[in-house]
């Protein structure tokens, strides 16, 4: 599926993004807490891993049809937001 997939990342016309993690914090609290640690003297042994749970398929209709791809109806099931 990833092979499937790459023309309609490289162009712009689906992105898979990270929405969560397993602490359930946004992406940009995540970074603002390991930036306040390395700030106040944490090293890299000293920051937790975090792994993400959930990601998000988005897919824009129009950018594929303005490119000329035809995006598999599958995948647009599979899609978390689709912009037409």
């Amino acid at each position: 599926m990833v092979n499937s997939l790459s023309p309609l990342v490289s162009r712009g016309a689906v992105r898979l993004s990270c929405a969560g993690n397993d602490t359930g914090s946004s992406p940009e609290a995540i970074t603002d807490i390991y930036v306040a640690r390395i700030l106040g003297g944490a090293g890299p042994s000293d920051l937790p891993i975090l792994q993400s749970v959930k990601f998000e398929l988005m897919i824009n209709l129009r950018t594929a049809k303005s490119l000329g791809i035809a995006v598999p109806a599958a995948l647009l099931a599979l899609g978390d937001e689709v912009i037409e």
